[in-house]
């Protein structure tokens, strides 16, 4: 079976306090786009897990978290049967796209249906979030408010679809690290949430990343990319979580593409699109 593997990116996140876990309680709204990896997964007469991907940058070992969801439902629910898991990469590493949470959730969601376990979307999401805190999101898909970490997820009413322009610097970013350096002032933590007022009248303007300051201190070219893009018309112009990739949102398509093809001179870019719930779960298995 191939399925396909969806990056998201995030059009707000707020940072409300720290947790007892050591973990940051945030609040974040997160978007599924179409862009993806291809996974395909092949039954063995071996009692093993087989992992294997095309990007020499990524460690397709048991810290793999393909690897841990799959050695995750084995252990739980004592499964006996082997899987060849094959990887086709495009959502790079390190940019706040998802990618590795993607990969995740989507192994959980196929080898349930193939190892016939039967589990509802709610006893996924709770194995998603052993594994990693967007894990859970790709299970719903669409538009959605993150809690707590981020794994405590609230499907939303979709948007009108709208052009993405990604731009992807050639540098990952360690998401530990922007936390680690993250000041969480009384100033911030008392601020009204942008995220609220947004889901009132779903104007983006009014969204933002309060993360974004700790990572221009680091990498100030992201804040370059930002401006460029918000002075070429972007509805919302936001590093995508913790970065480095970020994102532009057209109400025109044509516009989007008129910024692409000056963006991508300097930088690695595309144009995708926001992806729907409906549309995401169609579209999982659709031209693979």
């Amino acid at each position: 079976m191939r399925i396909k593997s969806f990056a998201k990116i995030n059009l707000g996140l707020e940072v409300r306090g720290k947790r007892e876990d050591n973990y940051h309680e945030v609040r974040t709204l997160l978007q599924t786009i179409n862009f993806f990896d291809v996974l395909e997964f092949r039954s063995t007469g071996q009692d093993k897990i087989l992992l294997k991907g095309d990007d020499k940058t990524i460690s397709w070992e048991r810290e793999n978290l393909i690897f841990r969801a799959a050695l995750l439902l084995k252990e739980q629910f004592h499964v006996s049967k082997g899987i060849e898991i094959n990887v086709t990469k495009n959502i790079p590493p390190g940019k706040g796209l998802g990618g590795g949470s993607s990969n995740a959730a989507m192994t959980l969601h196929v080898l349930n249906k193939s190892w016939g376990l039967r589990l509802g979307k709610k006893a996924l999401k709770n194995l998603g979030k052993q594994l990693g805190a967007d894990v859970p999101f790709f299970l719903e898909g669409g538009l959605c408010l993150g809690l707590g970490r981020g794994d405590e997820i609230t499907p939303l009413s979709d948007t009108a679809t709208l052009s993405c322009l990604l731009v992807l610097p050639s540098f990952s970013i360690q998401t530990a690290h922007i936390y680690s350096h993250f000041s969480l002032s009384l100033t911030s933590q008392n601020k009204d949430s942008k995220i609220i007022k947004f889901l009132d009248n779903r104007e983006f303007g009014l969204l933002e990343n309060r993360l974004e300051e700790t990572v221009f201190r680091f990498y100030p070219q992201l804040k370059a990319i930002k401006r460029l893009l918000r002075g070429q018309g972007s509805e919302l112009p936001l590093v995508s979580g913790t970065g480095s990739a970020v994102f532009g949102l057209f109400l025109e398509q044509e516009k989007a593409e008129k910024v692409l093809r000056k963006v991508k001179k300097d930088y690695t870019s595309l144009l995708v699109e926001t992806l729907p719930r409906e549309r995401y779960w169609r579209s999982l298995k659709t031209g693979v």
